[in-house]
């Protein structure tokens, strides 16, 4: 049984559009963004992760970069089952004199098909696992921010990922209720590269855009604590010259209305179908916000104003479903009802 017990490693998986964190021996010891690089002549990968990101759009001829997920499932099989493979790898950076068995838990969008989630476990079982638990989403996003997911309570959570929102209810080990929206991270980051062609006539690829979020995305125009202007390269598309500007976070926060604005429209939807009984818990509690969109600054402030419940924000909230996951992988047989 020992010799079994060293054969066999677990690892608990946050697959997401956006980024991959894989949990181990209660440890994050991978958090890479979810790309690969290939060579198109041989098909090989060639880097993974940060490396692969640092190569986006600026490739040659020779070379692709490719996002294997995207809205929050695999849309590219054999890049998905490459990058999950060498992310696995990065587990045990030394080679182990006896490669391991894993047993695997993933995290999936509560929104998923049957066929997605074939994907997701064929993926996993391509790139070594000899077994593989699923848990959705919002299930571990709660177990990662401490709710005790057993009990008769509802709890509202919205986790705002890169390529989706899920708008989930759920008490007694179950979702009750799920509204899911394809608008995120990744919609985010187009609204910012829309605003600067727009009102600036320039042109940014997605990393700079990224960088624009991450720096002064706002939700709001009236921050307590707002950020410093930041000053963004691209090329003028009058003169195709490369230029710089200076973008403030209203400006930013005046980009991402439409879209944050339909994140709210999802949330008062899934507030309409939620039973009486739980929509008084919810009252009681108010809302939870995980995943990376979380962090946009303000969101919480104008959630709460347009619904007129708390919300709270997750502490690590782009850990919160790693955490959860890794969780229900520590007490697999307590949570086996959540597995699918």
């Amino acid at each position: 049984m020992g010799l079994f017990n060293f054969l066999t490693q677990e690892i608990a998986i946050d697959l997401g559009t956006a980024n991959t964190l894989i949990i181990h021996n209660d440890q994050v010891v991978v958090d890479e963004p979810s790309i690969v690089a290939k060579d198109r002549t041989t098909n090989k990968i060639i880097a993974v992760g940060k490396k692969a990101m640092m190569m986006h759009e600026k490739t040659h001829d020779n070379l692709k970069t490719i996002r294997p997920l995207k809205d929050g499932v695999i849309a590219d099989f054999d890049a998905a089952e490459g990058m999950l493979r060498e992310m696995i790898k990065m587990v045990y950076p030394k080679k182990p004199l006896f490669p391991p068995s894993w047993k695997m838990v993933i995290c999936i969008p509560s929104s998923i098909t049957e066929v997605e989630k074939r994907a997701v476990r064929d993926s996993a079982e391509q790139a070594g696992a000899k077994e593989v638990y699923m848990i959705h989403e919002p299930m571990a996003a709660a177990l990662g921010i401490g709710i005790d997911v057993e009990e008769p309570t509802g709890n509202m959570i919205i986790d705002i990922g890169g390529g989706t929102t899920g708008i989930s209810v759920i008490s007694l080990g179950g979702i009750v209720c799920d509204q899911s929206v394809r608008i995120a991270g990744d919609e985010f980051t187009q609204d910012i590269i829309e605003a600067m062609r727009k009102y600036h006539s320039l042109n940014i690829g997605e990393r700079t855009a990224e960088q624009i979020k991450i720096h002064v995305g706002a939700a709001i125009k009236d921050l307590e604590n707002p950020p410093d202007d930041i000053f963004v390269n691209g090329r003028d598309l009058v003169t195709g010259i490369p230029k710089q500007i200076q973008v403030s976070y209203e400006e930013i926060a005046e980009a991402l209305d439409k879209s944050i604005f339909k994140i709210e429209e999802a949330i008062l939807k899934a507030l309409e179908k939620t039973k009486p009984e739980l929509a008084a818990d919810i009252y009681r509690r108010g809302l939870y916000l995980t995943g990376g969109g979380a962090l946009l600054r303000g969101l919480d402030r104008r959630i709460a104003q347009k619904i007129q419940l708390p919300v709270h924000i997750a502490e690590d909230p782009l850990r919160a479903v790693v955490r959860g996951t890794g969780m229900s992988l520590k007490n697999i047989n307590r949570f086996s009802f959540l597995m699918k």
